[in-house]
């Protein structure tokens, strides 16, 4: 009864809508959210260098291996924007946000806009380097240009015109509002770090006609809530555009670059909503910004007849929109709420039903136990922080003997849907080198996971945060277990099952300091013969192999390409990016290619181990390394012939000067086209989804004196 009444309140409100908007029109709005960007689709539109290219938009050249005068392009949205109405005085509001990535050369040149132009604008061909390519003033008398531009600028170096927020960062980069000039009227500092070797950032721009207000809001990836005030850049201004910009409008991203010091800039994904809203109260139109205006505001409306019927034509449309908007978010709300309930409690039915019916395996824990565990999961008592949520340490009276409970998020589809894929798939699994289920539980709204406890807690706690020292030979046994349980999973198993997150975070650490592989919610099964599944890229920046950033698809090579790099972060003792190193160190993979084919290999070196290692397993452990890390997936070993070449009399494959196809890391991939980085192999069934779960190496719990423990 319920479902029909509300049908017909919507049927009505609609009629209403309908008789209203006749005479009045409806206002002008654009959704869309591009997740990725599909080569198909017709919706971007592109100007001198920009282009499509693997699922993102590259705003500059990729030719980085050519030398380049300058290199600048455009990607705007198919239609222009309705940004005011000069018949009602209605101005729209507007919200964008996307994610974007910044690879450099040597030094720094010069950045992306989001940007605004009279619809019909072209791209100019005089204003690239630190204009942006748009067509604003580039101070020079025989280029000036007369169109309007409102442009947000992320710019990675500083001009003679730009400001110098802090002379300890010598490039200057910063994000500024730029009003029909190069020159910002408000700016802000950007701290670059891992956005400019190819790291995301997260740009948020907010537009209210009302108040005039236009904010940014700029926070680097690897601090996607911006706990770290050093990852956030922000501003905000008081500007009327309608004073400044005509009625419709084109908008999207400029890139550009100056001489020599190329960048390469992606937009991985773009999310926008406008709405052209009710007209402004009298007297708020008014030049709120020491700018000139472009064009006049929007002419009165003869007779007062004429206004009062546009206003109640726009008033009674809106008041019929909001109605009818109410209940139909009420209605979707309760069924979308009924239906992802249904979903999840499916989910977790089917799975506890399969679980209960094993005589062996993970055991059912009521949540009062576990809390009663973790001290009401106290935190004092929490060891790490995981994906979809925290570690705590516990202690089980039926049992006598501490564990490790993992709390994961309930609000989120994907975090049940990790829940029951780790347990599905480990629950089968028993390896001596392989962090055992101990048990589960699913109760008021909470997804628990308990694992036998790790005294030492993870690799990547060793090996770079200084409070411990793991000597040469227990290093080398440790690359021994991971390979081992690789082999388990790859060859062993019933089903091959696909990590598709192996690094030093996820490796734990048993009190003799033995391997226990953990973190199974990404893991897929796939069949022996297949060896491979296509899904949305997930895993970690660094680890992931280039083909799978390309392709999507998840492999026991690209398993593989992970493992390699665990095994030069043991080696070595850092990680795949460090930017404190200087520029020839800051890659990993780049900089060992270059020690070996100069011969000096064994100079990269954990330098904390000085000579108490063994020479020929350092130098054994690195060429697995970086066999493991070739960029040509077909020339990479098998999990079962890594394990072998680990064992000293196993001859090792003899690598060529220079990685075959070139060295390829998740950075520098954005680099190349995929037919050229694939060197013709063909994939099928590419996902048309981003990233679900793509992390960066920050610093867990760096601080707090306890270490990062993700199982």
């Amino acid at each position: 009864m319920e479902f029909k009444t509300l049908l017909a309140f919507m049927a009505v409100a609609s009629f209403l809508v309908m008789l209203i908007t006749i005479s009045s029109g409806s206002p002008d709005s654009i959704s869309f959210n591009f997740q990725s960007f599909d080569p198909n689709h017709r919706r971007i539109n592109f100007e001198g260098d920009a282009a499509l290219s693997n699922h993102s938009i590259r705003l500059t050249t990729n030719q980085r291996d050519q030398k380049l005068d300058y290199s600048a392009g455009w990607a705007t949205y198919f239609e222009p924007m309705h940004l005011w109405d000069k018949s009602t005085g209605a101005a729209a509001d507007f919200s964008t946000r996307f994610y974007f990535s910044t690879r450099k050369s040597v030094t720094y040149a010069d950045g992306i806009a989001f940007f605004l132009v009279p619809n019909g604008t072209k791209m100019p061909e005089f204003s690239k380097g630190g204009f942006f390519a748009l067509p604003i003033s580039n101070f020079s008398s025989s280029n000036r240009i007369n169109t309007a531009c409102i442009a947000v600028e992320f710019d990675t170096s500083s001009n003679t015109w730009d400001p110098r927020h802090d002379e300890s960062q010598p490039n200057g980069a910063h994000i500024g509002l730029n009003i029909n000039s190069a020159r910002s009227v408000v700016t802000d500092p950007w701290e670059l770090k891992r956005i400019t070797i190819g790291g995301l950032a997260q740009a948020l721009i907010t537009y209210s006609s009302s108040s005039g207000n236009l904010s940014v809001r700029l926070v680097d990836e690897s601090d996607p809530v911006g706990l770290d005030d050093e990852n956030i850049s922000s501003l905000s201004y008081k500007v009327y555009l309608s004073n400044i910009l005509p009625e419709w409008v084109t908008f999207g991203f400029s890139g550009s670059t100056t001489g020599q010091n190329f960048e390469l800039h992606r937009i991985i994904s773009w999310e926008f909503n406008s709405t052209l809203g009710i007209p402004d109260p009298v007297g708020k139109s008014q030049v709120m910004a020491p700018v000139q205006a472009m064009s006049p505001l929007p002419m009165e409306d003869e007779g007062t007849k004429n206004g009062l019927t546009v206003g109640m034509s726009v008033g009674g449309s809106v008041l019929a929109i909001v109605l009818l908007g109410f209940f139909w978010f009420y209605w979707c709300r309760r069924r979308k709420g009924k239906g992802a309930s249904e979903d999840r409690d499916g989910i977790l039915q089917h799975m506890s039903g399969a679980l209960e019916m094993e005589s062996t395996g993970p055991k059912k824990f009521s949540y009062s136990e576990l809390a009663s565990a973790t001290r009401n999961f106290k935190a004092s008592e929490k060891l790490g922080e995981g994906g979809f949520g925290g570690v705590y340490k516990g202690f089980l009276q039926s049992t006598n003997s501490h564990v490790a409970v993992k709390k994961i998020s309930s609000e989120s589809k994907q975090g049940v849907k990790e829940y029951a894929s780790e347990i599905k798939i480990i629950s089968r699994l028993r390896h001596r080198n392989l962090v055992q289920l101990i048990g589960w539980c699913h109760e008021k709204k909470e997804l628990l996971l308990v694992y036998e406890f790790m005294p030492e807690g993870s690799l990547d706690f060793h090996l770079f945060k200084g409070k411990s020292f793991i000597p040469w030979n227990t290093r080398y046994r440790i690359a021994q277990g991971l390979a081992s349980a690789l082999l388990y999973l790859h060859e062993e198993c019933e089903q091959c099952v696909v990590h598709r997150d192996i690094k030093s975070s996820n490796i734990m650490l048993d009190s003799e300091f033995n391997t226990k592989l953990g973190d199974f919610g990404l893991a897929r099964l796939v069949d022996h013969a297949k060896g491979s599944q296509t899904t949305s890229l997930a895993g970690t920046m660094g680890y992931m192999a280039p083909e799978y950033v390309q392709t999507f698809r998840s492999t026991k090579e690209s398993d593989v390409y992970s493992f390699g790099m665990v095994c030069l972060e043991i080696a070595c003792g850092r990680r795949p990016v460090e930017l404190s190193r200087s520029e020839d160190q800051e890659v990993m993979i780049e900089w060992l290619w270059r020690l070996h084919k100069k011969g000096l290999i064994s100079q990269a070196a954990d330098p904390k181990l000085g000579d108490d290692f063994n020479r020929r397993e350092m130098e054994r452990l690195l060429i697995i390394g970086l066999s493991c890390t070739l960029t040509d997936s077909r020339l990479r070993p098998s999990a079962r012939q890594a394990l072998r070449m680990l064992e000293p009399e196993t001859p090792l494959p003899v690598l060529p000067s220079e990685n075959p196809l070139g060295i390829a890391t998740y950075f520098s991939l954005l680099d190349e086209e995929p037919e050229t980085f694939l060197s013709g192999s063909t994939t099928t069934g590419t996902s048309n989804q981003t990233t679900k779960r793509v992390e960066t190496n920050s610093e867990i719990l760096e601080d707090s004196g306890v270490w990062s423990y993700v199982i």
